[in-house]
């Protein structure tokens, strides 16, 4: 998991998950959760003037770690941030790129890991999300701060106006979805 970190690349050659062993079915829900994430993404609540939004995008990344676990939601959030940075670039930097697009998704998946109690994954894969984008914003867009004020507290607040209420409403809709019944847990230990 450490390699995740460093890179989502270095996760896959590490032998983490091998996709020509993964069956049809679950490269299906992975690619049709892609293009709802993708989709979803559109549909927003409200937007933040250097990026970021509030919608359900990172939803099917949230299904696919909690049903297939870590590694299965670690690669579908990987898929959706490299697919985002192809539809919707904001590039100053190339580890900005990373920063910003696949690894922030990438730990989405990381709810898979705890999806025994999804609450707790969710938060956990959210968390590690909002981690990634504060050290981008320190990193690479403190020249946005304004005057007299610290990058690491405009960061943390300009990130957390938007994943904390994004957190609430994905946290909800897995809440409700699981008490009417749907099947989103899966119940093998592949994370």
């Amino acid at each position: 998991m450490f390699g995740l970190l460093v890179s989502p690349a270095e996760f896959y050659k590490k032998g983490d998950i091998n996709v020509k062993k993964l069956s049809t079915k679950v490269l299906v829900e992975i690619s049709i959760s892609v293009a709802l994430s993708l989709t979803l993404g559109m549909i927003r609540l409200f937007r933040m003037p250097q990026g970021g939004s509030v919608s359900l995008e990172i939803l099917p990344i949230l299904i696919m770690a909690l049903r297939h676990g870590g590694r299965i939601g670690v690669l579908t959030g990987t898929l959706v941030g490299l697919l985002q940075l192809l539809i919707d670039p904001y590039i100053i930097h190339p580890a900005q790129v990373i920063m910003d697009y696949p690894l922030p998704f990438a730990m989405i998946g990381l709810a898979g890991y705890l999806r025994k109690i999804p609450i707790h994954g969710i938060f956990v894969g959210i968390f590690g999300r909002f981690v990634v984008h504060v050290l981008s914003g320190v990193i690479f867009f403190a020249s946005y701060v304004p005057e007299n004020m610290n990058p690491w507290i405009y960061s943390i607040s300009y990130n957390a106006s938007y994943l904390i209420p994004e957190w609430i409403l994905v946290t909800l809709v897995i809440w409700l979805l699981i008490q009417k019944g749907g099947n989103i847990i899966g119940s093998r230990d592949d994370s």
